[in-house]
């Protein structure tokens, strides 16, 4: 069943989108001389180390868990030898305890591995940990937490955010037209294992192949339904999706199933299908590659802990010298210092810029226009954020509901005197987080 649904939430920018990759098949990228898995590949607390140097490992094999409630388990890409379990440089800019792996080439897999399909509901949700699904859109939030809610946290509604709303990346849509069955699937088994009975996939109106195919897949299928949105940044916020969708709001400080609704990437699902027929765990993802420096852009799927530069080298290399290198899209990803960083799960594009493209121009005076706040989508004033900030006024920004802000960027891209709001925030977070401030 497909609705065209016309109505928005509230703010939003409209960026080029850049879809240049959109109409090129997934490559599969040749196993790389030496992979880097961080011990930190989602939202919470770090993974300890399960291996030490020297030792064999296979894939799919679990080498770092941990016992904190928000984390996911860790597998090794390859099989191969530990070279070093030692602290590196993590894509975000700090240190992270990590484990350097040589390939054998082999791709030995774990033998512990088996297919899942014929579990029970209870024992499904404990596997779903084991898998070490995240977030795959880019926030990295465990999945196994979201299928379990507190017993009173009911959950009504699944919306599958299938709306991969920002500019270059294609990972997503590339999923959906590959691999159409295994991402209804995946939203099928979702809904028995959290007990609903309709599930909407969020699509915008940019992906007209998608929407097709999927209308066509699931026209006999009521409980399962496409929704068409308008093309609009960031429908891929989860609070902006439920709205648009449902016209639900999500309270500030809140969570979606709060409300009763339960949302998960289509690339997640997807994976969740894979993993319950297959029993191999979360270890290589889809990601875009493009931007003006690429030589050839196109989607890749990679091994979890591969380099930027083995990427880069398989896509042709740089065409012109990078400007900018961004881990994830231009809106919301974090630019990298090196091209030996590694590829985590959470990870769906990597982008070389030009200087044209990625610089940042020059602060200019603020001159209270107001357009940070029009385009805001969860109804905040960045001005303030920035202007405490530059004060050295930090603890002012909870004020004004800083933590509801979901860095999107919208702000920033509409500025007329370019000031570097989305900066002033992340900066203001970590200071607030560093005093422990509720």
């Amino acid at each position: 069943m497909l609705n065209f649904l016309k109505r928005n939430f509230k703010g939003g920018v409209h960026p080029p989108e850049y879809k240049n990759t959109q109409d090129l098949e997934t490559v599969q990228i040749p196993l790389p001389k030496v992979i880097t898995i961080p011990m930190l590949q989602h939202i919470g607390e770090p993974c300890v180390p399960l291996v030490k140097k020297g030792d064999a490992v296979f894939v799919g094999q679990m080498i770092g868990d941990s016992d904190k409630f928000v984390t996911a388990p860790i597998h090794s890409s390859v099989s191969g030898v530990v070279k070093e379990v030692k602290p590196l440089m993590y894509p975000g800019g700090f240190e992270v305890m990590s484990i350097v792996i040589e390939p054998d080439g082999l791709q030995t897999m774990d033998p512990m591995i088996k297919p899942l399909t014929d579990l029970p509901v209870e024992e499904k949700l404990k596997k779903a940990r084991e898998s070490g699904a995240v977030g795959l859109g880019g926030a990295g939030f465990p999945t196994s937490i979201k299928l379990s809610p507190p017993s009173n946290k009911r959950i009504d509604t699944l919306i599958i955010n299938a709306a991969e709303c920002e500019p270059y990346i294609t990972s997503d849509y590339r999923e959906m037209l590959e691999n159409t069955d295994s991402v209804i699937s995946g939203t099928r088994l979702v809904m028995k294992l959290i007990g609903v009975q309709k599930a909407l996939i969020g699509m915008e109106s940019n992906k007209p192949k998608a929407i097709k195919k999927f209308s066509e897949a699931l026209s006999n299928d009521p409980s399962i339904e496409v929704v068409s949105l308008p093309t609009r940044y960031p429908q891929g916020g989860e609070k902006q999706l439920i709205y648009a969708i449902t016209k639900r709001v999500v309270p500030s400080g809140g969570l979606p199933m709060d409300i009763g609704v339960l949302v998960q990437n289509v690339s997640t699902v997807s994976f969740l299908s894979s993993y319950f027929e297959t029993g191999i765990p979360l270890i290589k993802r889809k990601l875009t590659v493009d931007g003006g420096a690429v030589k050839t852009p196109m989607n890749v799927e990679v091994p979890i802990g591969i380099h930027l530069k083995d990427i880069f080298e398989f896509c042709g290399g740089f065409q012109d010298p990078p400007f900018k290198i961004i881990m994830g899209g231009p809106m919301m990803g974090v630019s990298q210092f090196s091209l030996d960083n590694p590829i985590i799960k959470q990870t769906n594009a990597i982008l070389a810029l030009t200087e044209e493209e990625g610089r940042v121009p020059d602060e200019e005076s603020c001159i209270r226009c107001g357009k940070c706040v029009e385009v805001c989508p969860m109804n905040l004033m960045p001005l303030q954020f920035h202007a405490n900030v530059r004060l050295g006024r930090v603890e002012e920004t909870v004020k004004y509901n800083i933590m509801d802000c979901i860095e999107c960027g919208s702000c920033s891209y509409t500025c007329p005197s370019k000031l570097y709001l989305v900066q002033s925030i992340r900066y203001a977070k970590a200071e607030l987080k560093k005093q422990n401030h509720k």
